[in-house]
């Protein structure tokens, strides 16, 4: 059974050479593990979800400039995360602040490409469905 995210909760792009950390802000939120647990609302980029390091992806426009005034050769450039949709799906019977909870089997899509994945769910103690 997958873990309840909370914040601090590691999380990987796929086009991300660094992982970043999930930041969940404490407002009406439970606590799970003395830490503001996720629900899949929790996808804001810079808010929520950190840089990655640099990106990878060719269909991040600054990646892709840099790559042709490389001639071709890719150019890693800063990541500044894209997610505009939620996490999906977040757990089907757990609801946190009206919106279905975070687990660590969730992912979240980047506007550039990358799959973001969670690593670590940032406590070990509480599964949900």
């Amino acid at each position: 059974m997958p873990f309840q995210v909370v914040n601090t909760a590691t999380l990987q792009c796929s086009f991300g050479l660094a992982p970043a950390v999930l930041t969940v802000l404490a407002q009406w939120r439970e606590l799970c593990g003395n830490q503001p647990a996720a629900n899949i609302m929790d996808h804001k980029p810079l808010v929520n979800i950190g840089s990655f390091g640099m990106c990878t992806s060719l269909a991040n426009p600054t990646v892709a400039s840099a790559t042709a005034a490389a001639m071709g050769a890719l150019t890693p450039m800063p990541c500044i995360p894209a997610t505009m949709a939620p996490w999906v799906p977040g757990s089907p019977t757990v609801i946190l602040g009206t919106q279905p909870a975070l687990n660590n089997s969730s992912k979240c899509m980047c506007n550039w490409g990358g799959v973001l994945s969670i690593v670590n769910p940032g406590q070990m103690t509480t599964q949900i469905p």
